[in-house]
């Protein structure tokens, strides 16, 4: 049996924990603040959930078959926060390229003095009990418990004084679980910004209590008191509809384009579909651009490849895992039935959206920031895939890097 924190980035692994941690979850509410050794009163199925190795709906029908509603509300709770936040950043996605543009511009602008803390809050050496570890804590495993994020979120916002964007990114590089929804937001309502008017915090007796006292902090060394931060109001975009182009699969030949935030399609709603090849590439360059570590890349490469061959066995379709070529253009050199296709490019904006035209190849882009493979998306169904004189249909499905319920680019060849 692995060690507690030892994530094996495999579905077969998620399922094992999640039958560990059954037997407990009626439990969960009550001892789900402490921060423990080990996090052994916490289910520990982020990192899983978030690549979709394990989908929320299994979690949740899983606790209620075992328990009552009534024992495991706060845990399903818990866990549809999470699709919460991804419908949240869907309508708003402003949200998040203000936080890519915003990260590289305040690095740039900070002080001597607010570089030194910077690199003493990431390296553990501010000399604030519990910060320090959780700190630590984070590079070498890749996990923190959600109340301990809640307290150093806080630390860093109005103590340290850095800008949570910064701290976003920090946990974002580290982070198993690491969600552009999820931890974008959870840094935003910490700071304020989320729930206007609403900041979080952190007290010394909060934590010495919560942590049984391995963490106590002086009262003297945090912040008593928040301070304001503004930012202009978010638009909100109208909400997604699926796309007017698709062409149902059976008409054509399909290809599908295997994101790492839909590792378990084999048993969402394109389980049904026909596919003649799967690519699940990993595009040079791509930790790089997203700001994942190397601990971070190698997880999520190892659960691509498992979501991978798990789905080439469901549909019966050749499979591609280049490494050096992206999305659509693996499936072409894995299956030469398959038209030819375009790499995706790197975004320039919403506005590009051309109808088509011989010759021409429609382009749908999206703002620097995450995407996969070119990494550029705010917005997670808009890619450049195919030129429009090749593609029958473009079906962009919910996944990479807002929504939850769907994934995967269907190219309808």
């Amino acid at each position: 049996m692995p060690s507690p924190l030892d994530f094996i980035s495999t579905r077969a692994a998620a399922l094992a924990r999640l039958e560990e941690f059954l037997p407990d979850a009626g439990h969960y509410a009550a001892d789900r603040n402490f921060v423990r050794p080990g996090h052994p009163n916490i289910s520990r199925l982020s990192p899983w959930v978030q690549k979709r190795l394990l989908l929320e709906e299994e979690v949740v029908a899983a606790a209620r078959e075992r328990w009552s509603f009534e024992a495991v509300e706060k845990f399903v709770q818990e866990v549809y926060w999470r699709t919460y936040w991804k419908g949240w950043l869907e309508q708003r996605p402003e949200a998040w390229s203000r936080w890519v543009e915003a990260v590289p511009r305040l690095s740039d602008a900070l002080s001597a003095d607010q570089r030194s803390t910077l690199e003493a809050a990431i390296a553990g050496r501010t000399g604030i009990a519990g910060f320090d570890d959780w700190a630590r804590e984070l590079v070498a495993t890749g996990y923190l418990h959600n109340h301990a994020r809640m307290w150093f979120a806080s630390i860093w916002v109005f103590t340290l004084k850095l800008p949570w964007e910064l701290g976003a990114a920090f946990f974002y590089e580290h982070l198993l679980d690491g969600d552009v929804a999820s931890n974008t937001l959870s840094w935003r309502w910490v700071a304020g910004l989320q729930t206007p008017g609403k900041t979080y915090v952190a007290r010394a007796d909060n934590i010495a209590h919560y942590t049984d006292g391995r963490h106590v902090p002086q009262a003297s060394q945090l912040a008593s008191a928040a301070f304001a931060i503004t930012e202009p109001a978010l638009p909100k975009v109208a909400a997604w509809t699926e796309d007017s182009l698709w062409i149902n699969a059976t008409e054509g030949r399909a290809g599908l384009w295997l994101h790492p935030e839909d590792l378990a399609v084999e048993r969402g709603e394109l389980s049904a579909e026909k596919f003649v090849a799967i690519s699940a590439a990993w595009p040079k360059r791509m930790a790089a651009k997203a700001g994942w570590s190397e601990a971070v890349a190698t997880w999520t490469q190892a659960a691509l490849r498992d979501g991978a061959v798990r789905a080439g066995a469901h549909f019966g379709a050749d499979l591609s895992c280049d490494a050096g070529r992206m999305g659509p253009e693996a499936s072409a050199q894995a299956d030469r039935r398959l038209s030819p296709v375009r790499r995706p490019l790197a975004g320039r904006g919403l506005s590009h959206r051309r109808g088509p035209r011989p010759g021409r190849h429609r382009h749908h882009l999206a703002p620097p920031g995450l995407g996969y493979p070119a990494l550029p998306s705010r917005h997670p169904r808009v890619f450049p895939v195919l030129g429009a004189d090749q593609v029958l249909g473009v079906r962009r499905c919910r996944g990479f890097p807002f929504a939850s319920e769907r994934g995967g680019i269907i190219l309808t060849l």
